[in-house]
C-alpha cells in the first residue's frame, strides 16, 4: 500500500510539472497590425511562417497605412499588438490610463543625411546649411534639433530647416537644390541614393544620436506594444510571441534578401530591390525588459523635453514596460 501510494503520488507531481511546463507555452490566436515601413520589417518572417502554420501561435496579421489607424485598432480592441512609433505608444498609454504595454523595442533610428555628393565629418558641419526633413513637430524634427543643439548649433539660428510632408517630396529637392542637406527616413534615403549618381549617406542619425547622448539614451523609434488586457489573459501567449518576434528580427538582420521578397509581397515596402538595399539601415533590433526601460525612457525624455504633448504629456511609468 505505501509503494501504491508513493507511486501515485510520483504521478501525481509528474502531472502538475507536465501542466506548469504546458502552461508556460501557452498559445492563443492574436491579431497583429504591423506599420507600413521600416517599423514593420521585423515581423515579415513572423508573417511568412505564420502563413505556412510553422508558429506556436495563431496570427493574423493587417497592414496598416499609419500610426493613428494602428492606435484606432488597440483602442477598439481589434488589434491585440502592434508595431508602433515608441513614443506614440507612450502617449496611448496615458491615453488609456494604461491600456497597452511595451514589449520589445525593434527598430532603432531610421534616418540618415544625405548630400549630393560632399561629405560631412559630424553635425557641426551643417553650421550655415538648408536641411530638409519630414516630422516637422514630430519625431525627425525632435531629434535632429537635439543632434544639433548637442553639437553646439542653435537650429533656429545656424541651421536653416525646411519641412516637407513625406518622404516622396524629398526626391525632388536636388533638382531644384543642389546643395540641401537632406535628412531622409528609410526607405526613401535608399531610393534616393540609387537615383541620383555621386549622391552619399554621410551621417547616420542614430550614431550621431549615440555619440552625443553619452550612453544615457538610444535613438529607439519602433516598438510593439500589446493591449494589457490581453496579456493579462495570455500571458504565456505574449512570451511565445517574443520568441517568434525575436527569431523573425534575428532572419531579417541575416538574410536581407529573402526578408526583403516577404516585404514585397506583403506590401510592406514596394519593390524587393529597394528593401534589400534598404534593410540593412533599417536599425532592426530587439531590446527587451530592464535594457529596454533604461534606453527608452532616455529616448522618451528627450521627446518630452522637447514637447511633452509628444509621449502623451508626461513620461510613462514602470508599468509601460514588460519585464522591466
Amino acid at each position: 500500500m505505501k509503494k501504491l501510494v508513493s507511486w501515485l503520488l510520483a504521478l501525481a507531481m509528474a502531472f502538475s510539472l507536465t501542466a506548469c511546463g504546458e502552461q508556460g507555452r501557452e498559445t492563443a490566436e492574436m491579431n497583429v497590425y504591423v506599420l507600413a515601413g521600416p517599423t514593420g520589417v521585423g515581423a515579415m518572417n513572423l508573417w511568412a511562417k505564420s502563413d505556412a502554420g510553422e508558429t506556436e501561435n495563431t496570427y493574423h496579421f493587417t497592414m496598416a497605412g499609419s500610426n493613428d489607424e494602428v492606435v484606432a485598432a488597440i483602442a477598439r480592441g481589434e488589434a491585440d499588438m502592434a508595431a508602433v512609433a515608441t513614443n506614440m505608444a507612450a502617449a496611448l498609454y496615458q491615453k488609456t490610463q494604461g491600456g497597452v504595454t511595451v514589449l520589445a523595442v525593434n527598430t532603432l533610428g531610421v534616418l540618415s543625411l544625405l548630400t549630393s555628393g560632399e561629405a560631412l565629418a559630424s553635425a557641426a558641419d551643417l553650421k550655415g546649411r538648408t536641411v530638409y526633413s519630414i516630422g516637422q513637430g514630430a519625431n525627425p524634427e525632435y531629434i535632429l534639433r537635439y543632434v544639433l543643439r548637442e553639437n553646439g548649433l542653435d537650429p533656429d539660428r545656424d541651421v536653416t530647416l525646411r519641412f516637407v510632408g513625406d518622404g516622396s517630396e524629398l526626391m525632388g529637392v536636388w533638382q531644384s537644390e543642389p546643395d540641401a542637406v537632406i535628412m531622409a527616413p528609410q526607405p526613401a534615403a535608399t531610393a534616393m541614393l540609387m537615383q541620383y549618381e555621386g549622391s552619399r549617406l554621410c551621417l547616420d542619425m542614430t550614431e550621431e544620436w549615440n555619440r552625443v547622448s553619452g550612453g544615457e539614451s538610444t535613438l529607439m523609434m519602433g516598438c510593439v506594444i500589446v493591449r494589457s488586457a490581453f496579456l493579462a489573459e495570455h500571458q504565456g501567449a505574449v512570451d511565445t510571441f517574443l520568441r517568434e518576434y525575436a527569431a523573425s528580427i534575428e532572419a531579417a538582420q541575416s538574410d536581407a534578401a529573402a526578408t526583403a521578397v516577404l516585404c514585397e509581397r506583403y506590401g510592406l515596402l514596394p519593390k524587393a530591390s529597394l528593401a534589400e538595399q534598404a534593410i540593412p539601415h533599417c536599425g532592426l533590433t530587439f531590446v527587451s525588459g530592464s535594457a529596454m526601460k533604461a534606453q527608452l525612457g532616455g529616448y522618451l525624455q528627450v521627446m518630452f523635453d522637447a514637447n511633452p504633448k509628444s509621449v502623451g504629456g508626461k513620461l510613462p511609468d514602470d508599468g509601460f514596460y514588460y519585464g522591466a
